[in-house]
């Protein structure tokens, strides 16, 4: 057999073709987010999942049961995602750190914009900043449980954890980020 595997392994070749292409669009969003709190940039999300995607087809690591496809697919982004990491650590210390030299700063038109959008704005700055200094796994799960707004049961099907594991990792995690929040001097509404 060839490296390229159309079929997941134990595939009957009498029954239908494999819709890769159905499974990995069903799992896109969420997925897109757990790779977006680990990278914390939106360009590299792109890559990552194009990566897991060929990585999917290819079956390097195999998915032997359809019904655990999400957290199959869950290992295969945090994987892909750590080796795109190490490629972009190695690129940056070849160009040293030329990239966030030019990071770009964004500018604010306060002569037109409210002061509650402006308020709003810094809030929502901090709160990014204290994600940012969160631990990726910390944040990875505060994003998939807001972001898409899934129970501990969702959680713990796409994880491959239990619900307990959910359910422990997300008060840790909101822990953290009421600290985070607190220590940058974010309060209530």
């Amino acid at each position: 057999m060839s490296d390229f595997a159309p079929h997941p392994a134990g595939y009957d070749s009498t029954q239908p073709a494999f819709d890769w292409s159905a499974l990995l669009a069903r799992h896109e969003r969420w997925l897109r987010t757990a790779v977006f709190a680990r990278l914390q940039e939106t360009d590299g999300v792109d890559e990552v999942m194009q990566a897991v995607a060929v990585a999917a087809i290819r079956q390097q690591a195999p998915l032997l049961d359809l019904n655990k496809a999400a957290p199959w697919l869950y290992r295969l982004a945090i994987w892909q995602t750590l080796q795109y990491r190490r490629r972009a650590g190695r690129q940056r210390k070849l160009a040293g750190n030329y990239a966030s030299a030019l990071a770009s700063d964004e500018s604010i038109d306060t002569a037109s914009d409210p002061l509650a959008w402006l308020l709003a704005d810094e809030r929502q700055q901090l709160t990014r900043l204290a994600l940012e200094r969160l631990s990726r796994k910390d944040a990875e799960i505060l994003l998939l449980k807001y972001t898409e707004e899934w129970s501990y049961r969702d959680l713990a099907i796409h994880l491959g954890i239990s619900e307990s594991a959910v359910e422990a990792r997300l008060h840790r995690a909101r822990s953290r980020l009421r600290g985070e929040l607190a220590n940058l001097n974010v309060t209530g509404e």
